[in-house]
């Protein structure tokens, strides 16, 4: 029997190791996407505060220009 316990032992700490690896890759792939949604927002609201900007400055008539 102690060479089954052994065994089953082993099997266990496989299992938990493969089980944390799994976990630790979808925590940082879950990160990695947090990152690129928040570069992509921002550069979408960067390109809308330039937009307006240009719409701001269009709308100035020359006197308010300069």
């Amino acid at each position: 029997m102690r060479k089954v316990e052994r065994i089953t032992s082993v099997k266990n700490e496989l299992l938990d190791i493969f089980m944390s690896i799994n976990v630790a890759e979808h925590e940082k792939r879950s990160r990695s996407a947090a990152q690129r949604n928040l570069r992509a927002r921002r550069g979408i609201e960067l390109h809308n505060e330039f937009k307006q900007l240009e719409r701001n400055i269009a709308n100035l008539s020359d006197d308010e220009r300069h």
